[in-house]
């Protein structure tokens, strides 16, 4: 009996060192030598580019909130806190923290029959209007994570006349940085081509 114990201890001691220190080492360490950036949060000075970020709360002197900038899908435009609701006043989801207010993950789970859904819809429609864009679906539907950090490219095309009066970019300009800041699928076949937006803002905030 005491051998049986003892092997048994020994078997965990082994499991414990291997599995608990030197695969959890070895595989930060891989993680840091070749994808370091990703590893670390894929972060920029403005925020990481895996998040969505609060785009339509950018102040834009002389232009509706969040004009002067391009914008993500809905569930990046909160609410945020009691004071900041998304323009559709939807429960959408919140980020992970914004002003020093947590944020929380969760999906509204409203169907294609919901009422509430055809009614937030036509506000976030409005919403865009206003600003002079005739959104794309994807600008008036939630995305399925609630952080979803990226657009199509025609998302941002329809963005242009918002962009460019708002900042005085012209829109042969802004064309050219949405097709230079356009990613390819993966690997060429995996998924579509995609732009990050903070990426995107942040190739804005140069021209600028």
């Amino acid at each position: 009996m005491l051998v049986h114990l003892r092997r048994s201890l020994i078997m965990a001691v082994i499991c414990l060192v291997f599995f608990g220190f030197i695969y959890a080492l070895a595989g930060t360490g891989v993680s840091q030598l070749l994808f370091k950036s990703e590893a670390n949060g894929s972060l920029t000075a403005d925020g990481s580019t895996l998040i969505g970020q609060p785009w339509n709360l950018t102040k834009c002197p002389g232009h509706l909130e969040g004009s002067c900038v391009f914008q993500g899908r809905p569930d990046d435009l909160g609410p945020y806190s009691s004071a900041t609701l998304s323009p559709a006043e939807h429960p959408g989801d919140d980020p992970l923290a914004l002003n020093g207010v947590p944020g929380s993950s969760g999906a509204t789970n409203l169907g294609p029959r919901s009422a509430k859904l055809v009614t937030f819809t036509k506000e976030l429609v409005a919403y865009w209007h206003a600003r002079g864009v005739d959104p794309t679906p994807d600008l008036v539907t939630t995305s399925g994570s609630g952080y979803d950090p990226d657009i199509s490219q025609q998302d941002a095309l329809v963005q242009i006349p918002m962009v460019s009066k708002a900042t005085g970019v012209s829109r042969a300009k802004l064309r050219a940085l949405i097709v230079r800041e356009t990613h390819p699928a993966q690997w060429g076949f995996l998924g579509a081509q995609y732009i990050d937006v903070l990426e995107l803002n942040e190739g804005l905030a140069a021209l600028k």
